[in-house]
C-alpha cells in the first residue's frame, strides 16, 4: 500500500505520512501548520492524550467520534461534563475507551478554563513555551527527530504542576508537532518548504 500511494501521487512527504492516505492528508494539510485557536488546540492535546500506547492512524480514524463525543472539543462544553458523562462515552464503540483518559480528558478542559481566565486564552498559555513563535528544525531522517526536548520538558513541567493529566514531555512533543509549535518536517518533505513562510505571518 506504501509504495502504491507514494507513487500514484508522486509528492515528497515525511516517512512516516506515506503508510497510509488518511496520514497523508493529515500530513499535508495540518501537522506543523500554527494553531491558535483554543479549541483546536484543545483538540489536539486531548487527541495526543488518547494516542499514547497507540498508533496516530488509530486515532484519526476515530477522530470524527472523538469530536462529535467531546462536544467539539469546546473547552468550556467539557470542562461542564458531569460523572454521569463518563459510562456514557465509556460505551461509545467510536471512541478510545479508557477508564483512566476520559475523565483526564474533562479534568484537562476544566485546567484549560483556568489558564484560559488566567492567560487571556489557552494559546496564550501554549505559545508562551516556544515565545510565541514556531521552532524550526531541519531534519534530513526520520531517526533524527527527537521525543522530547527542552522546551516539551518545560511545558510538561508547568502543565503538570497545574494538575494537567497525561501531560508528559512525550506527550507534549508530539502536541507541539501537531500544533505548528515545532517544525519537524524532514527537508525535504514539501511542507517543510512551505511553512516557514506561514511561520514567518504568524
Amino acid at each position: 500500500m506504501k509504495n502504491e500511494f507514494v507513487v500514484r501521487d508522486g509528492i515528497s512527504r515525511c516517512d512516516w505520512a506515506n503508510t497510509h492516505p488518511l496520514l497523508a492528508a493529515y500530513h499535508d494539510q495540518e501537522w506543523g501548520t500554527p494553531l491558535f485557536d483554543d479549541d483546536r488546540l484543545f483538540e489536539m492535546l486531548s487527541l495526543d492524550c488518547f494516542q499514547a500506547g497507540l498508533s496516530w492512524l488509530t486515532i484519526l480514524k476515530k477522530r470524527e467520534a472523538f469530536i462529535r463525543a467531546f462536544s467539539h472539543f469546546n473547552i468550556h462544553e467539557v470542562s461542564g461534563f458531569s460523572p454521569h458523562v463518563i459510562p456514557v462515552l465509556m460505551q461509545n464503540p467510536g471512541i478510545v475507551r479508557n477508564r483512566l483518559k476520559i475523565p483526564a480528558i474533562i479534568d484537562n478542559a476544566r485546567i484549560a478554563l483556568e489558564v484560559q481566565k488566567e492567560f487571556g486564552s489557552f494559546s496564550s498559555y501554549i505559545w508562551q513555551f516556544s515565545e510565541g513563535k514556531p521552532i524550526i528544525n531541519r531534519w534530513k531522517s526520520q531517526q533524527e527527530i527527537p521525543a522530547t526536548s527542552k522546551v516539551s520538558d518545560a511545558m510538561s513541567r508547568d502543565m503538570k504542576k497545574r494538575g494537567f493529566r497525561f501531560a508528559g514531555s512525550t506527550i507534549c512533543y508530539a502536541f507541539m508537532q501537531s500544533i505548528g509549535m515545532v517544525n519537524d518536517h524532514l527537508v525535504s518533505c514539501f511542507r517543510h518548504q512551505a511553512l516557514p513562510g506561514n511561520a514567518r505571518k504568524f
